[in-house]
């Protein structure tokens, strides 16, 4: 494979006109301590990724009386619900006291976690009818239950019986307009036969090698991947990882040249790029982008957890629901934060970048326990080792501090130049221009000239948008 080194810009995520989230809130070590102060402080701002941890120690200390959690991005706040009747006030909460006092607001509901689980259970027994979906909404403490345009008589009785089986006030079901599918097409980006997916994020596997994440239907449908269509393979799946459908949709794709270099970035298109610095879990209402090879970088808001969708090739479960929208073509795709923090893998949904509609996504933390590789600081920048023979200069890929940024970026197996995973030298963004749009959005939303690249590296290598750049569609690979 030929290498080229493309500059990157430091840029700023400004995708569909989001405003930034303000200056992170640290949370201390000692936030889940016992308190003796006082209760009743008000909500502290928190960053994105901050809130995500607090709201997985809360879940875990509050056990039973949990009963989901959500960001409010306007106010920079954590939600934490716990079920009614528990006392707020009374110092044998001591758990609760300690929420507060780490920065969340506690409310009240009436469903817990585990019974939104039960119900989520029932639905995948009586009603897993193709075109179907549902996943667990912290902010109005239901199952929110979709059916596709494809479900009609029988079958939308079946739903309807189903919701209303599980008692009021725990489920509610809508329409939508569009019909859920994968999103698997016939084209560029990375390539299996006739097939065209997306590449999502750079991990070192099990054996120390250079390898990414990528759809699961994808992985089941090829074994090995190119980064031009027809092109040589750079990549075979290894089929013991690949899951679809059932309990995910990932892959896993091991480089077949051990010296590949893989950076742990995102590129953006346009020369910019998102260092990944370590993987994260998704909380509703948590600013998520995704790129993808087809519409490229697009913006939205986690919607619901632990989202079970009814493909026409079978039900796939344990996934992240969005309002971030996706194409064909954008499967595999990276789901992200703007801090660095990778979430997710484009999985499928209904409507499209002009309508809109709902897309699921793969945790990226449940496909990294499942295959056994690591991102960031245990990643591929771990020791020479672990890069594959990587000079004394190879930073750690994706990893905090000055790992996979500066003059030189990073890699797994890094040398001099990094590498462009799943593109070479001529393989194009395209319609990559001077203002790169976000799928979806208007013609100033996306990766331009302002458009994001939360500390990327002024050297790493454009994945997918060289130079040469001229393909049919944006190149939305991430670099290795």
């Amino acid at each position: 494979m030929s290498h080229k080194r493309a500059t990157k810009r430091k840029a700023f995520i400004a995708a569909g006109g989001v405003a930034a989230l303000g200056a992170a809130a640290l949370i201390l070590p000692n936030a889940m301590a016992s308190q003796t102060e006082s209760n009743q402080a008000a909500p502290k701002t928190l960053a994105a990724s901050d809130a995500s941890d607090l709201a997985s120690q809360l879940r875990e200390a509050l056990g039973e009386a949990f009963a989901g959690a959500y960001y409010n991005s306007s106010e920079q706040q954590l939600i934490i619900q716990v079920i009614d009747g528990i006392e707020i006030d009374g110092d044998d909460n001591n758990v609760i006291i300690q929420a507060q006092e780490a920065g969340a607001k506690v409310q009240e509901v009436e469903n817990s976690w585990s019974e939104l689980k039960a119900g989520a259970a029932t639905l995948k027994e009586k009603a897993s009818i193709p075109g179907t979906a549902w996943a667990i909404d912290p902010r109005t403490n239901k199952l929110q239950v979709t059916a596709d345009s494809t479900v009609t008589g029988e079958n939308w009785d079946t739903i309807e019986s189903t919701v209303k089986s599980l008692g009021s006030g725990m489920a509610e079901i809508k329409k939508s307009a569009g019909t859920f599918k994968t999103f698997l097409e016939g084209g560029d980006a990375i390539f299996g036969g006739g097939a065209r997916c997306s590449a999502g994020f750079n991990v070192v596997n099990a054996q120390g090698a250079p390898a990414f994440l990528t759809a699961g239907h994808c992985g089941v449908a090829e074994a090995e991947w190119s980064e031009e269509e027809g092109g040589a393979p750079i990549g075979t799946v290894d089929a013991a990882t690949a899951t679809f459908p059932g309990d995910g949709d990932f892959a896993l794709v091991n480089y077949n040249d051990p010296a590949t270099q893989a950076a742990s970035t995102v590129d953006l298109g346009n020369g910019e790029t998102v260092d990944i610095n370590a993987a994260g879990e998704a909380t509703v209402g948590l600013q998520v982008f995704r790129m993808g090879s087809t519409t490229g970088l697009a913006d939205g808001q986690v919607t619901g957890l632990d989202a079970t969708v009814n493909y026409p090739e079978g039900t796939v479960t344990g996934l992240i629901q969005t309002n971030v929208c996706a194409e064909p073509g954008d499967s595999g795709g990276s789901l992200f934060t703007q801090d660095g923090q990778a979430i997710g893998l484009t999985s499928g949904g209904s409507g499209d970048c002009t309508v809109g509609g709902e897309t699921f996504f793969q945790p990226v933390t449940t496909a990294l326990a499942a295959v056994g590789a690591t991102l960031g600081d245990g990643g591929a920048g771990a020791g020479e080792e672990a890069a594959g023979g990587a000079g004394d200069e190879a930073a750690a890929a994706g990893a905090g501090g000055e790992a996979g940024a500066g003059e030189e970026a990073a890699a797994a197996g890094a040398g001099e130049e990094a590498a462009a995973a799943g593109a070479g030298d001529e393989a194009g963004a395209a319609g990559a221009g001077g203002e790169a749009a976000a799928a979806g959005a208007g013609g100033e939303a996306g990766a331009g000239e302002e458009a994001a690249a939360a500390g990327a590296g002024e050297e790493a290598a454009a994945a997918g948008a060289g130079e040469e750049a001229g393909a049919e569609h944006e190149q939305g690979v991430v670099e290795h």
